[in-house]
């Protein structure tokens, strides 16, 4: 079975925990792979779009393509496999609207004429079989052989909140800013770590600012003592996949989350994090886990345990492997 990934950028969070950690998985069960990169120039994509023929699937992750473009994707490709894992069909969160009819149009154009669809979570599988009735959901999933749970809770100094993740989403961690800011006046043996390419700043709580590198990502996941995922409830954060919370939980760090989207199924209240839902339920569930050094323990390893469950590669590449099996007889 001959498969072609098309893809943004080797370097992409999406990419990387979507399709990249699944292709030794496949590669061992004598899947031939290829990686194609998306290009700018209209002369590099028609050459691109030509070789499609040599494949048994094209697996397309995220890109909405202009009907007349794929249109003639669809022409030369035997087998379409389409995953996503962000409400590409609505507006960011920072937009004042969230519909968009261009970004509709593109998403049920292709629907429609792909052979099966990976959504992320139920939300974006809802919206999906709304065109195309062959999908299905496979959560975004972590390595559990490149993280270990973290050994020590005890903490001398600070208790460090944490927050992780691409510039694209900092927009949530700086409605939260108040919140912590609050939190510091009346305890002030806390610090916030953000690891990011970009960050937040504040007049009184500290901030680690530690620029992300993936040689040091689980250090620096494992120097947290509480992960935070803030959302706001719109149609674009129900499309989140929660990697965040993923990945506090991939080494037994406790979350504490805005129950939006998939935030709800891999955060069970109160047993592995807690849901906040307004200002007060944030300083209350922070609050207590730092204060609660054994909460902090159980929590996080609730929270491996769900990761170990359920949103593992070690769990979901079979299931990817099935439904290339699957889409190449349809």
């Amino acid at each position: 079975m001959k498969v072609a990934f098309l893809i943004h950028s080797m370097e992409v969070n999406s990419c990387r925990y979507r399709i990249l950690q699944y292709l030794p998985y496949l590669e061992e069960k004598k899947v031939d792979i290829s990686i194609l990169f998306y290009q700018r120039r209209w002369s590099d994509r028609l050459k691109l779009y030509r070789d499609f023929s040599k494949y048994d699937i094209l697996y397309v992750h995220r890109k909405l393509f202009l009907p007349f473009e794929f249109w003639y994707i669809r022409k030369k490709a035997k087998k379409i496999i389409y995953d996503f894992d962000d409400a590409l069909m609505y507006r960011s969160s920072s937009a004042k609207k969230s519909y968009s009819l261009s970004r509709r149009s593109k998403f049920a154009y292709m629907m429609k004429r792909v052979d099966f669809i990976i959504a992320g979570n139920q939300f974006l599988n809802s919206e999906a079989m709304s065109y195309n009735r062959n999908t299905k959901i496979i959560p975004t999933s972590i390595d559990l052989n490149q993280y270990t749970p973290k050994k020590d809770y005890h903490k001398e100094g600070p208790i460090t909140i944490g927050w992780i993740g691409s510039s694209s989403t900092l927009q949530y961690l700086k409605r939260l800013m108040p919140i912590l800011e609050n939190i510091f006046k009346k305890y002030q043996n806390i610090e916030l770590k953000v690891v990011c390419d970009e960050f937040v700043e504040s007049n009184s709580i500290p901030i680690i600012k530690k620029r992300w590198n993936s040689d040091e990502e689980e250090a620096d996941l494992k120097s947290f003592d509480i992960g935070v995922m803030p959302l706001v409830d719109d149609l674009w954060a129900r499309g989140k996949c929660g990697l965040k919370i993923l990945q506090y939980f991939c080494v037994g760090v406790p979350a504490v989350c805005s129950p939006v989207g998939v935030n709800r199924d891999i955060v069970e209240d109160k047993v592995n994090g807690f849901w906040a839902q307004n200002d007060d339920q944030w300083i209350n569930c922070l609050l207590r886990l730092i204060k609660e050094e054994k909460l902090r323990k159980e929590m996080g390893l609730k929270g491996r345990e769900t990761v170990e469950k359920g949103y593992s590669i070690q769990t979901n590449a079979p299931r990817i492997l099935d439904t290339l099996n699957k889409v190449i007889v349809i």
